[in-house]
């Protein structure tokens, strides 16, 4: 095949998304010498044009094919077939990475980060295969707009894998980590004395970038679910608020996560009021993609701004989020906010999370994240039993413990008074209405023993504060 020619594959009906398949017609071509290695690729909207396929497709297409070492993109010149070489193979285990104690010999149980892996080779790696092909340059440049193209088709196919959420890379903003997504979006759609709805508690970082912004959170009354609707609904019509801010899955501080029969109930109310909602989608990933419900963005996709931050499920220092902004939403705001909060996110982070989509070690590194998610939380099960409200996933890196004001009070005290610290209840609460108790966050301790040793601290001072209430003792 001349390496300049059109390539137009043939795709059979068969079942499974159709970039897979069209990322399988790839394999295909090359295995059977139709697709010699340096065949350059056509541009995507070519592509699609010629199959009859959107653009999106596409770029999920291709996205796929370099994840499975078939291709390699190249920023301004295109892409190009390659056969897979050693260095993209997967990597197949992750340790977890002991890491110091950050303050002495306090155990940190406050920080909400998933489980440390070690990634120094796997990050040496990366730089070294992006520099050898020519792609670090945009690492040492500002990044103008909405973030580089091959970060948000990477993310567009992260997305769509790990969370159930079907974006073109067009509609995604690249970000520097989750909690400039949350800045970024509220002063896009807010001005200063506006009202913002949430949970009853609400992330802290949500709580920090309202007050930063002079805006005024209103808490919803929560159920084992999440959010209420009836609440929702007539707190709506009291405030007249137009902006919802929602953790539904494994809410923070709660580790609930809402129901599709409540997710619906919400859009039915939001598409009611014209109610823009504000989906942090941080947690979604530890959910089973068997039972997962879908994202709310994907019920309302015209009035969702769905955020995904890396940080959560692979590696915190990445500094990397992505916003999925409405197809039809304005851009001009959001793009001046970009600049206003940060002129540009920084690029040595997305060009890393990109190689590692491409190579499968975004995969392997999440898959050991929540591999040892699961077993914390069974840690957590056996040693606080039913003091533990149980999450709403079968993975979780945080989890509640239901208590009285008194006995949260108690129990932080105590704990800390062991070496043990715990997230004080107001840092999260935002009406008087708000459930009682602790968040435990599991990840942040720097292995299983250190946690153990804490859970067992948090134990003693759970029957401490029992014995203190039933005695009367203040």
């Amino acid at each position: 095949m001349d390496r300049d020619s059109m390539w137009r594959p043939d795709i059979p009906p068969a079942p499974g998304p159709l970039y897979h398949r069209l990322a399988d017609a790839m394999e295909r071509d090359i295995a059977a010498g139709t697709l010699d290695n340096g065949t350059r690729l056509p541009p995507h909207r070519d592509l699609a044009h010629a199959l009859g396929i959107s653009i999106g497709t596409v770029t999920k297409a291709y996205a796929e094919a370099e994840r499975r070492g078939l291709l390699q993109a190249h920023v301004g010149r295109g892409s190009f077939i390659r056969a897979p070489t050693p260095d993209v193979a997967i990597l197949p285990t992750f340790d977890i990475a002991p890491t110091p104690a950050p303050r002495g010999t306090m155990i940190d149980l406050r920080c909400n980060t998933p489980p440390a892996v070690a990634l120094s080779q796997a990050l040496e790696r990366a730089v070294t295969q992006l520099a050898a092909a020519g792609h670090l340059e945009p690492a040492v440049q500002y990044i103008q707009g909405s973030g580089l193209r091959p970060v948000r088709e990477a993310g567009s196919a992260w997305l769509a894998r790990r969370y159930g959420l079907e974006r073109d890379p067009g509609d995604l903003i690249q970000c520097n980590g989750g909690q400039h997504a949350i800045a970024l979006t509220l002063s896009a759609l807010c001005r200063p004395g506006d009202t913002v709805l949430c949970e009853s508690s609400t992330f802290y970082g949500a709580k920090i970038a309202a007050e930063h912004l002079g805006l005024s959170l209103r808490g919803v009354t929560m159920d084992h679910e999440g959010l209420v609707p009836a609440a929702l609904d007539r707190i709506v019509a009291e405030t007249r608020a137009r902006v919802l801010f929602t953790v539904p899955t494994l809410h923070n501080p709660t580790a609930r996560t809402m129901g599709a029969a409540r997710r619906e109930e919400i859009v039915r109310i939001a598409r009611r009021h014209d109610l823009t909602i504000v989906e942090d989608d941080a947690y979604s990933a530890y959910a089973d993609p068997g039972d997962r419900p879908p994202p709310i963005a994907s019920l309302a996709p015209e009035r969702t701004l769905y955020l995904a931050s890396i940080s959560k499920g692979i590696c915190p220092g990445l500094r990397l989020a992505f916003v999925a902004l409405p197809p039809a939403m304005p851009r001009e705001r959001i793009l001046r906010g970009i600049r206003a909060l940060g002129y540009c996110p920084p690029a040595l982070g997305g060009l890393v999370f990109t190689r590692w989509v491409a190579d499968g070690t975004a995969d392997a590194v999440a898959d050991a994240v929540q591999a040892e998610a699961a077993t914390r939380l069974d840690l957590a099960r056996r040693i606080l039993g039913d003091a533990m409200e149980q999450p709403g996933a079968v993975r979780s890196p945080h989890i509640w413990l239901p208590l009285s004001p008194v006995q949260t009070q108690r129990v932080i005290g105590r704990a800390l008074r062991a070496g043990v610290e715990l997230t004080p209840q107001e840092a999260s609460s935002v009406s008087r209405d708000a459930d009682p108790g602790v968040r435990v966050c599991l990840g942040a301790p720097a292995d299983r023993a250190t946690l153990e040793q804490a859970l067992h601290v948090l134990r003693t001072a759970l029957h401490d504060s029992e014995v203190s209430q039933t005695e009367g003792i203040v």
